[in-house]
């Protein structure tokens, strides 16, 4: 151990039992996750970056093998450390592949906390993410704010004449790509309901739900979060709308700021407490709401109030298949394919409700694409900060979507982006759109074929 690193050691006592550990910070990479590996090799074929790669350091036991290696003494927390950790896309496909459940996922979060800890983001890098992790997403208003300039860009005719006078041209290849698949900006659920804390069922109520209306989603897919309401109310249930609820903080652990995402969990945790369901229609976020408990493991008082918080959490399409719903009866005639979200598929094991709810759609054509579950490339942030390699697993993702469809389905907002950028990119005609939408437009269009009927208990 350098000196300097038993400076640190001294100002921040370490938490790992192994004095050789050069993990110097508290949230060390548990020992038990990995634990079980025994290098078998039975993840390789499921790990995008390995498969783009063919190199060991960029497989889900290589990762491993060198997150145990620090723990141990033999490797330092250094740049050849770090690259390996944050190529990463998180996706989760190895834990599902792997025959012991190792949580590479979780391990991957921890080193990135010791590696920014010791490696923190300087100068422009470091300024740009303090501003997006600090400064914007865990603060609504402002957010609402940076909603209503996209707004403003999209409908004053600013977009327009960037894109007509080339001016994108300017701008790093992969953003002028996203900037050109923005979906139109719509009023938000938090915009549109601000003096409001429960939307009332439709017809009589048989539960009342929470939902989390999220940061990203709530700004750029407004109209997501309305056709949420709609379908919940639809069936039955009252929507709570908690006021001080916030950003979910996946990003945060992603990126490696640990200490904000524990913030965020905490007030997500006070302000759902007293719901007893709290529904979510973003993958990534649902996801990261369960894990609240692993995130908050070394505060044993709010450990304790995370599991009971994670219990209550579902997603949206598994919430309406558990409880049961309304089969439309208006037919939406698409051919449809779906494509699973790495933090729903792999993160929370809902696989067959979205299909099913799809399904249930007169008209559908439901057509199952070849490894629907593999990622495509959006992991959070990871298409901004590793466009080369979101590039690559983008590609062999819309290989495997079937040409002959009208839409392509899912149920998280990073995907959506990421793949209406490849229907771009590959000349795909496929719409891209979430799983509620088109049970929504389908509920939507059998209202039209009924007489009005008035709430009760508004008379």
């Amino acid at each position: 151990m350098t000196a300097t690193e038993k400076e640190l050691s001294n100002e921040s006592p370490p938490c790992a039992t192994n004095k050789l550990s050069n993990y110097l910070w508290e949230d060390h990479p548990d020992e038990n996750k990995w634990a079980d590996c025994v290098h078998c090799g039975m993840c390789l074929e499921s790990c995008p970056t390995y498969l783009e790669t063919g190199q060991e350091q960029h497989s889900p036991r290589g990762r491993v093998h060198l997150i145990k290696s620090v723990a141990e003494g033999k490797l330092e927390v250094n740049e050849q450390f770090m690259d390996p950790v944050f190529q990463c896309l998180d996706c989760r496909a190895c834990t599902t592949a792997c025959p012991a459940d190792v949580d590479v996922g979780g391990l991957i979060e921890e080193a990135r906390g010791q590696v920014r800890q010791a490696m923190p983001l300087t100068g422009m890098k470091g300024a740009i993410s303090s501003f997006f992790l600090k400064g914007l997403f865990p603060h609504p208003n402002r957010l609402q704010a940076a909603g209503g300039l996209l707004k403003f860009y999209q409908k004053s005719g600013l977009q327009k004449a960037v894109r007509s006078t080339g001016a994108l041209r300017v701008m790093p290849k992969h953003l002028a790509e996203m900037e050109a698949i923005m979906p139109e900006i719509t009023t938000s659920v938090r915009k549109k309901y601000k003096d409001v804390e429960v939307i009332p069922a439709k017809g009589t109520p048989k539960a009342q739900v929470a939902m989390l209306k999220g940061c990203i989603m709530d700004v750029m897919f407004g109209d997501i979060n309305q056709s949420t309401i709609n379908v919940l109310t639809h069936n039955g249930n009252d929507v709570e709308l908690p006021k001080n609820q916030t950003c979910c903080g996946a990003l945060h652990v992603h990126a490696g700021d640990r200490e904000t995402g524990k913030k965020l969990a905490k007030q997500n945790i006070e302000a759902f407490e007293k719901s007893n369901k709290v529904v979510v229609n973003a993958a990534g976020c649902g996801c990261a709401l369960k894990e609240y408990p692993e995130l908050l493991r070394n505060e044993p008082e709010w450990k304790e109030r995370a599991e009971a918080f994670s219990e209550k959490v579902e997603d949206i399409s598994k919430y309406l298949y558990d409880t049961g719903y309304e089969k439309p009866t208006s037919s939406i005639n698409k051919r449809i394919t779906y494509h699973d979200a790495c933090h729903l598929a792999h993160g929370q094991g809902v696989r067959h409700e979205p299909r099913q709810l799809l399904k249930d759609i007169p008209g559908v054509t439901f057509i199952e694409q070849p490894n629907a579950d593999t990622c495509c490339g959006s992991a959070g942030i990871y298409n901004i900060t590793n466009p080369e390699m979101a590039t690559a697993v983008l590609e062999r993702k819309m290989e495997n979507v079937p040409d002959d469809v009208d839409m392509i389905s899912m149920g998280n907002p990073g995907c959506m982006l990421q793949m209406a950028m490849g229907v771009q990119k590959y000349g795909r005609s496929g719409e891209i759109v979430h799983t509620v939408q088109l049970l929504d437009w389908a509920y939507q269009e059998d209202q039209k074929k009924q007489p009005q009927t008035t709430d009760a208990r508004k008379e």
